[in-house]
């Protein structure tokens, strides 16, 4: 159950078979059925979570009480409410499976004891939070600067399989378009 994890921590800095059997055995698996809120705004968020199988989004109700998705989060992704899991402050954000998931959890004590023991994690972590902000930045600059077509084959390369396993009103979400306008861009790319 832990090769995976293993393998993507391992990406980042070399461990001892030691230091990943303290890690495994601190995570804490968890399985979720479709549709459960892992997260809803107004809860501390208490884990840091790496999908094993399944798929699950991040999002908010903006003033208008649509729903904006800005992650979602496949096999060999993390998924968490960074802010409010590091603050243990109340989150501003739902996080929802979309497909049966298996998670491996970590909550912020039993993270604060891991850094403790394997201090190497403490770069995994870091490197985890720099990609994630990088995303995020390569995101908005994409929202900002990049026609929906554009954003819709950039969200293809990053998620290549998510089209055929999550309905498609998520992904306008997400690309911050209209349901009718995505499938116009599909259709446009399908004639090609």
């Amino acid at each position: 159950m832990f090769e995976q994890i293993n393998a993507n921590v391992t990406k980042c800095t070399t461990f001892s078979q030691e230091e990943l059997n303290i890690f495994d055995a601190l995570l804490v698996s968890k399985t979720y059925p479709k549709k459960t809120f892992l997260l809803q705004e107004g809860e501390v968020c208490n884990f840091e979570a790496y999908v094993v199988k399944g798929c699950a989004r991040t999002f908010y109700i903006d003033d208008n009480g649509f729903e904006v998705i800005l992650q979602f989060a496949i096999e060999d992704w993390w998924i968490s409410d960074i802010a409010s899991f590091n603050d243990q402050t109340p989150s501003r954000l739902f996080i929802e499976t979309m497909e049966d998931c298996q998670l491996l959890l970590l909550a912020p004590q039993t993270k604060e004891d891991l850094l403790f023991r394997v201090p190497k994690f403490e770069r995994v972590f870091r490197m985890m939070i720099q990609r994630n902000l990088s995303a995020t930045q390569n995101r908005l600059i994409g929202n900002i600067a990049q026609p929906a077509q554009e954003r819709y084959l950039a969200f293809l390369k990053k998620y290549p399989t998510i089209s055929q396993r999550i309905p498609q009103h998520y992904i306008a979400s997400y690309l911050g378009i209209s349901p009718e306008f995505l499938s116009k861009i599909r259709a446009k790319i399908a004639r090609k």
